[in-house]
């Protein structure tokens, strides 16, 4: 089994994720491809340390402490869905999917569209260091033990 890294997930004949986000952006061809492509580029400028999962049968996800976005392919849009995207300041209102939920957060792009890669990886950026703050300032809470009282 090939070395890979920590909650990344192998897909068939032992892939490793990012090659299969490559096969998945190859298979596609078309815009679809090409914006799935550009968006991992944007992801990885912006946060060098990122790791690429592949999960639920096919979906390509993005972490850094914690889940950052997915990437998902449809028919007519590349969606881009934010985990904790509510959580998120989006002062270039680049969310436009997904807008009614308490957690999550997606940008659509559809065929043609044009990406604010400068405000998209500053949102990137947002939502690695909501991840990492969580962490930071959640480990001493669950490790603090009660004290019972007298």
């Amino acid at each position: 089994m090939k070395n890979r890294k920590s909650g990344a997930k192998e897909g068939k004949e032992g892939d490793s994720p990012s090659q299969l986000i490559d096969a998945r952006i190859n298979e596609l061809s078309d815009w679809r491809g090409e914006t799935l492509a550009r968006v991992r580029s944007l992801i990885k400028q912006a946060d060098p340390e990122v790791v690429e999962e592949w999960k639920w049968r096919g979906v390509p996800v993005w972490s850094h402490a914690g889940m950052i976005c997915t990437g998902e392919t449809y028919k007519n849009v590349v969606k881009m869905t934010f985990a904790k995207g509510a959580s998120l300041e989006d002062p270039s209102g680049l969310f436009n999917s997904s807008l009614e939920g308490n957690t999550r957060r997606a940008i659509d792009f559809h065929e043609g569209d044009r990406i604010d890669e400068k405000a998209l990886k500053a949102l990137i950026r947002t939502a690695v260091a909501l991840n990492t703050s969580v962490r930071a300032n959640a480990r001493p809470v669950r490790s603090r033990k009660r004290s019972k009282s007298a």
